[in-house]
């Protein structure tokens, strides 16, 4: 496939980046190229090269004295060569979504049909994030597809942490509500009103977790959405916004409930001190930020009411195994529900 992509592309007079993003390897795979296609000229690009030697390197590709660059995503900003309308991206599944649209923006430039080819290993299981990320930068290919571009990635990744150590997002992504309340915990943080940063509860699991585009077209209304699910942070606010639902849109989908669902238990994790939830093959994981938070009475509780079901893994941040052997897949988020919400009984009532 590589070798078909690059030489369509120079045999109509255009050239190619191949975008390989490990600088201690580049010059092999450079090599390698060169040995595959050995009609084809080559040269490579890199962060780390000498200023004087990397500005050569590209006034040579733009003079067409060679047909390939393989370089780093350092050609994601500032480049604007009409010539190269095909690109090629090596490990795609490793490289975020908002990268991936600025490399693509590269190819494209000219009258000329461009090509981007998002590549991974032969036979490699791709995580549900990269393969999230690769569908939604084959999807939107239409001409100002950044504004769904970003709200795709806001779907994925989650609005983040505003002041944390998972900075990601502003107030236009995350909405004002939310933005305040997140303004609010730092503000207290900072004061001494409460001795930690608020833990950030990530949850992996593998369950659809999205708005179809079926149950809410306009994608305002659906950012919007997005925003008010995000801001759950007790069982009135998942009540309030599933009647808003319901009454402005009519049944909720599995996949928005799953999404509601996800939201509480996060909200509901983040009291408890619990850090990450996510499947590990046939276990749910979740993890607490200390010892603290994990109680000799909480534990005794889960393991007489969950009793075979339930492994204790004791360490700085201790953690929850809960098997998924006798639990059927459309049930887990109700079971992990279910676990998070009797821990949170156990803590309210010592």
């Amino acid at each position: 496939m590589i070798r078909d992509a690059i030489l369509r592309e120079v045999n109509r007079g255009g050239q190619v980046y191949f975008v390989y993003n490990r600088v201690e390897t580049i010059s092999e795979t450079a090599s390698y190229i060169s040995k595959l296609l050995p009609e084809v000229r080559v040269d490579v690009a890199h962060g780390q090269m000498d200023e004087k030697e990397l500005e050569g390197v590209i006034i040579n590709f733009m003079k067409n004295e060679f047909d390939v660059l393989v370089a780093t995503t350092i050609i994601e900003t500032g480049m604007d060569i009409h010539n190269v309308n095909t690109m090629i991206i090596y490990d795609a599944d490793k490289m975020g979504l908002s990268q991936l649209y600025q490399l693509r923006g590269r190819v494209g430039r000219s009258s000329r049909i461009a090509y981007c080819y998002l590549t991974y290993r032969k036979d490699k299981i791709l995580t549900e994030v990269a393969e999230k990320r690769l569908k939604a930068i084959k999807e939107f290919t239409e001409l100002g597809s950044g504004f769904k571009i970003a709200l795709k990635d806001l779907e994925i990744r989650g609005a983040g942490n505003m002041m944390g150590s998972s900075q990601h997002g502003h107030m236009a992504s995350i909405g004002y509500d939310l933005y305040c309340r997140m303004l609010e915990d730092t503000i207290k943080q900072f004061k001494g009103e409460i001795d930690k940063e608020p833990v950030d509860t990530t949850v992996e699991l593998k369950v659809d977790a999205y708005i179809p585009g079926s149950y809410i077209n306009d994608q305002t209304q659906k950012i919007e959405v997005y925003k008010k699910i995000a801001a759950i942070n007790s069982y009135e606010d998942m009540i309030e916004v599933q009647d808003e639902l319901e009454d402005r849109f009519s049944n909720i989908p599995s996949s928005v409930q799953n999404l509601i669902d996800i939201a509480y238990i996060r909200c509901i994790a983040k009291e408890l001190g619990i850090e990450n939830i996510k499947e590990r093959k046939d276990e749910i994981l979740i993890q607490f930020q200390s010892m603290e938070n994990m109680t000799g009475d909480i534990r005794g509780s889960i393991k007489t009411k969950y009793n075979k079901n339930i492994l204790f893994k004791f360490g700085e941040k201790p953690i929850i195994a809960l098997k998924m052997s006798q639990i059927k897949r459309e049930e887990m988020l109700d079971n992990v529900k279910e676990l998070i919400l009797f821990m949170k009984e156990m803590e309210n009532s010592n």
